[in-house]
């Protein structure tokens, strides 16, 4: 082999060089000039030839880099990153525990990011614990509320709600009061406002509900099936005051703020992002089943919720399945009223109602 074959020509930084020691010469009083091009022109070659060695590794970093910041934006409202609390300045204790102030909350903010960096552990004993039994939102309801214990239930009111129009025909309107769309990403508009009704003297939701609600109720009683409300309308002192004793429990079992924040927030709807708070939704159990959990689904009334609610214009919010389009774990318990033609597009379909937003709403 001729040795001019196995010299190796001058390379990309050889050749910079020249063309700086060139422009050197010819130019003596701009040779800063030139010293900082060779920087600038070096600095970009040698990291485009490090990500070229290195392409696969960088691929797989900025994926994940990707998914842990959709995931985290997902999770988390915006309001959380100014600093802003949900909670309000409660000073009252409760036998469960405290409240957290806005005070206090601000402080755990602030020293959530080194809490994080920290590997803490989690008492999981304690968790367990809290969340037996009741839940706690029947320990904030005011009692339950069974189908024998509403007296003006009369056989006009128990007539059929099943749907009166094709499905295929139904229209619907973005600005229908039925299908406003409130979760974690579209909060309760600025205010909002509707007519209150009474279910009884302690328990109130949106008043053009309490008909097709008392209906639901009458026609599963003639089934057998007697059901129970304990969780309707809920003002937002009551939802901050839910939102902050479960992160409470969190804390106090070893959880950094934000990781308490991030669970509580996939069980306990983010206040003024709930909608108990419109008067449009109930947590419905059975006389014989009291605990807010997904065994409710199981039993008799809850099949028969899930079967037989549409026809009445109410849907099982939270489906199972849909918990990364909602945000909210499956909740068999927890029904929203969205009108009878809207109720029974999304049962044949199996859509939850960002989906059948998706679908039927948006242009």
């Amino acid at each position: 082999m001729r040795a001019n074959r196995l010299q190796m020509g001058p390379t990309f930084r050889d050749k910079v060089m020249d063309r700086v020691r060139t422009f050197n010469r010819k130019h003596k009083r701009l040779r800063f000039l030139g010293m900082l091009y060779a920087m600038a022109v070096l600095l970009f070659y040698n990291f485009g030839l490090a990500f070229y060695h290195n392409t696969k590794r960088c691929t797989c970093l900025a994926t994940i880099l990707f998914f842990f910041i959709a995931s985290s934006s997902f999770t988390y409202p915006d309001a959380l990153k100014l600093n802003v609390s949900f909670v309000t300045d409660l000073e009252k204790v409760e036998e469960s525990g405290e409240y957290y102030t806005s005070d206090s909350l601000e402080a755990v903010v602030m020293e959530s990011n080194a809490e994080l960096a920290k590997v803490t552990h989690v008492d999981k004993e304690k968790i367990i614990e809290s969340d037996q039994g009741v839940s706690e939102d029947q320990e904030l309801a005011e009692g339950f509320l069974l189908a024998d214990d509403i007296d003006d239930i009369s056989e006009s009111a128990a007539k059929s709600y099943e749907a009166a129009t094709d499905s295929a025909d139904a229209s619907f309107d973005a600005t229908d009061w039925k299908l406003i769309l409130v979760n974690k990403q579209h909060p309760i508009p600025d205010g909002y406002e509707f007519p209150f009704g009474d279910i009884n003297e302690e328990m109130k939701c949106d008043q053009r509900v309490l008909s097709p609600l008392k209906a639901m109720l009458k026609a599963a009683a003639d089934d057998g099936i007697n059901l129970a409300i304990c969780s309707p309308y809920r003002d937002s002192n009551r939802q901050e005051g839910l939102f902050a004793r479960k992160i409470n429990n969190y804390l106090e079992a070893g959880l950094s703020y934000m990781d308490a924040y991030n669970v509580t927030s996939q069980a306990v709807t983010v206040p003024g992002s709930s909608e108990h708070q419109i008067g449009l939704a109930f947590d419905i159990v059975c006389g014989s089943y009291y605990n807010l959990d997904e065994g409710f689904g199981d039993t008799e009334a809850g099949k028969w919720l899930a079967d037989n609610s549409y026809k009445f214009g109410f849907v099982v919010r939270y489906l199972k399945g849909k918990e990364n389009i909602t945000g909210i774990e499956y909740e068999p318990w927890h029904f929203r009223y969205v009108g009878v033609d809207a109720a029974t597009i999304m049962y044949n379909e199996n859509l939850c109602l960002e989906e059948f937003w998706d679908n039927y709403l948006y242009d």
